[in-house]
């Protein structure tokens, strides 16, 4: 089989970049057939408006080597860097919290990716609202498997669902696979406009979210959630997460709370990393006990 890309780059890195941890946020899981994690790399297949583009990624110490395939190939390319978390800026996050600073000190590779996909974490968000994460990827599984396209390049990979085919998909077709009306119409409402949301990744990130928000069924959690991921914001944090509030307050003051507004409390000493500090404790695996099951959050337009 020729892995010889079309296109290729090689993307500086000015520090240590830990691809696997740092893309786990776009990443959706194992059952995301658009990803695939192999001895020779990290590839993905995604669209842009000049297309569909697979590209690989190795990393090679000091630069990580991209190939990209497919009609959206450069496009690919000219994003990897983002993608990577190479421009990532931690420009005055120098915590004194003694947790966070041992977090920041060992796991500093961690950076913060920027995908510009908007519409596709979007669409993964909502599948994630109000249910558990198994449900949530599961659906997302039998979607590509029933409307997937391959995509383009050497391995066998399938692309993000097609916006313009998922706003036409009847709401009853999606309900079959588990997603209920209110979810079902509020993806396929962010499929309809994804040529404007999609826009909004070159919007000032705060600006960016504004926007999220004003679409029915994006709420706070959901904004911030893309706003991790698709914007690159190191400060989002998600409100009405299932577990969140009590992960972070049970690490920072050492009594889980389950509540936002401690959270918020917990995270401000961190104001402008506050997302930052977040990805630090899932890097680490640092969260409070469990005592029920993975519940996915009430999104804020929900209530």
């Amino acid at each position: 089989m020729d892995h010889e890309p079309e296109l290729t780059r090689e993307v500086d890195l000015r520090f240590p970049v830990d691809l696997k941890a740092t893309l786990r946020g776009v990443w959706r899981g194992t059952r995301d057939p658009s990803w695939r994690f192999r001895p020779d790399g990290i590839w993905r297949a995604s669209r842009s408006p000049t297309g569909p583009a697979t590209i690989r990624l190795v990393d090679r110490g000091r630069f990580v080597e991209v190939g990209a395939w497919g009609p959206g190939a450069q496009a690919a390319l000219d994003g990897a860097a983002n993608l990577v978390g190479a421009n990532d800026d931690d420009h005055g996050f120098a915590p004194e919290h003694p947790i966070v600073a041992r977090l920041w000190r060992d796991h500093r590779d961690v950076r913060m990716p920027r995908s510009s996909a908007v519409t596709e974490s979007l669409l993964a968000c909502v599948l994630e609202q109000r249910v558990t994460t198994f449900e949530a990827r599961r659906s997302m599984s039998q979607m590509a498997t029933r409307w997937g396209e391959p995509a383009p390049g050497p391995i066998d990979l399938t692309l993000p669902m097609d916006p313009e085919v998922l706003a036409g998909v009847p709401h009853y077709e999606l309900h079959v696979l588990g997603i209920e009306r209110k979810r079902a119409d509020t993806m396929r409402r962010v499929a309809a406009n994804a040529r404007r949301l999609d826009a909004l990744a070159t919007l000032p990130v705060a600006e960016a979210r504004l926007r999220l928000v004003e679409v029915p069924g994006i709420g706070e959690w959901t904004a911030a959630e893309v706003a991790l991921v698709a914007l690159g914001d190191a400060d989002a944090v998600p409100i009405g997460d299932a577990h969140l509030p009590n992960d972070v307050t049970h690490v920072l003051s050492g009594r889980a709370v389950d509540d936002d507004d401690a959270m918020l409390e917990a995270l401000e000493p961190f104001a402008g990393h506050r997302g930052r500090v977040i990805r630090l404790l899932a890097a680490a695996g640092l969260r409070a006990p469990r005592r029920a099951p993975r519940y996915a959050p009430r999104d804020i337009s929900d209530q």
